[in-house]
């Protein structure tokens, strides 16, 4: 169970995740070992990772670019299998709406892109569609415990 004190610890994690627990546990006025063993629980079952993430753009990736897949349903399982194994997914989600996947891909350039596209992708199970959407610029990337405030 996810409680409200559980939420302010991601929250503060979130916006800097190498910040001190006792810094965070004299922010909401609770004791450092509280703070310790609740992102230890939150951490052993699942809720949240703390990780570095990372701006591909300034690593040299020039292209970022989400596709909308439409895969066979008999296919789902291998092909979500098989994306999941590229080094250039970032992020893939099996969704409802237009697209049965939502796959974020990250290549160094264009032609980096173009040969994951034709070669790749082409060797998905099921992949029927595609449709690219090129990232001019990220406005606004969130991983915030809730959308309110």
């Amino acid at each position: 169970m996810v409680d409200e004190l559980d939420h302010r610890i991601v929250d503060a994690l979130v916006q800097d995740g190498r910040r001190p627990f006792v810094r965070i546990a004299a922010d909401l006025g609770v004791s450092e070992a509280s703070v310790r063993q609740r992102v230890a629980r939150l951490t052993a079952d699942g809720v949240m990772e703390i990780m570095a993430v990372t701006n591909p753009l300034k690593l040299g990736f020039e292209v970022v670019c989400l596709l909308g897949l439409n895969v066979e349903k008999a296919q789902m399982t291998a092909a979500g299998e098989r994306l999941r194994g590229y080094p250039e997914v970032t992020y893939l989600v099996a969704c409802t709406g237009r697209y049965d996947y939502l796959v974020e891909v990250v290549c160094r350039d264009n032609r980096h892109l173009l040969e994951f596209m034709s070669t790749r992708l082409a060797d998905v199970p099921g992949v029927r569609s595609s449709e690219s959407f090129g990232y001019l610029s990220v406005l606004k990337e969130s991983y915030r415990t809730s959308p309110i405030g």
